[in-house]
């Protein structure tokens, strides 16, 4: 019992650390945030399939500018030619150097050599973090995964970023629906970098959805299909929710 609540206390510290953090982040942060709101960040695509092409293409509509990448150039040219003069194709590596925010939306089980081909590339930018380890599919990865809870193991496999989980717990198919809908849903992120997670808002207001911070990336485990997390809430539900994980 002790040990929960020492848990529970140090979420609630952090979130309020961050939400001071997002308040307080000075001028630099203010500006790239107001960049943000204005339509000017540049998103690198690592991973065009339903999540990576679905996303690029709500935020390249928003006024974004993106740029896809995959294993198959010829299908990120078609895809970005689809989606209109904000988005352009390119390989990882110029994806992760194009974008002020990356992406990554690629198959758990290809993260390992991923985050070793983008490294210093990486570095230091946010990263949302939307790949799921699924164990029958990313075999020993993502029985490891699972196991060290998914926020954790992203951080481990991409070395230096600054990642937000977020995107893990929302089938693709709702994604550009969400903006049209009456009723704002909530999406819960997790990160341990307050100044990423705004970042991350920013764009996730952009798709539709009211972002929910519910702690540091150790709570990523919990976003991921079949958890308590998963699926369409509203925040105020994601809250109460998050409140009694650990």
């Amino acid at each position: 019992m002790k040990a929960c609540w020492t848990v529970k206390k140090g979420r609630r510290a952090f979130l309020r650390a961050a939400a001071a953090t997002v308040v307080l982040g000075g001028l630099p942060f203010a500006a790239r945030a107001a960049a943000a709101a204005a339509g000017k960040m540049k998103i690198g695509i690592v991973g065009s399939g339903r999540i990576g092409g679905t996303l690029g293409r709500i935020w390249a509509n928003a006024g974004h500018t993106v740029m896809f990448s995959s294993l198959d150039l010829e299908h990120d040219k078609a895809l970005a030619a689809s989606v209109g003069p904000n988005a352009r194709a390119g390989t990882s590596r110029e994806a992760a150097a194009f974008g002020d925010v990356i992406l990554m939306a690629v198959p758990y089980h290809a993260l390992p050599q991923v985050g070793k081909d983008l490294a210093g590339l990486i570095k230091g930018k946010v990263v949302i973090d939307a790949c799921n380890p699924f164990p029958g599919r990313d075999g020993e990865v993502g029985v490891w995964a699972r196991t060290k809870g998914a926020g954790l193991a992203s951080a481990e496999l991409l070395p230096g970023a600054r990642i937000v989980r977020a995107f893990n717990a929302v089938g693709y198919a709702r994604l550009p629906e969400a903006a049209q809908r009456q009723e704002r849903y909530g999406m819960p992120i997790a990160s341990d970098d307050a100044k990423a997670a705004a970042i991350a808002s920013s764009l996730i207001r952009d798709v539709g959805y009211e972002p929910v911070l519910v702690g540091p990336l150790v709570m990523g485990r919990h976003l991921i299909p079949g958890t308590p997390l998963a699926g369409e809430r509203g925040p105020e539900e994601i809250r109460r929710i998050a409140a009694t994980l650990k």
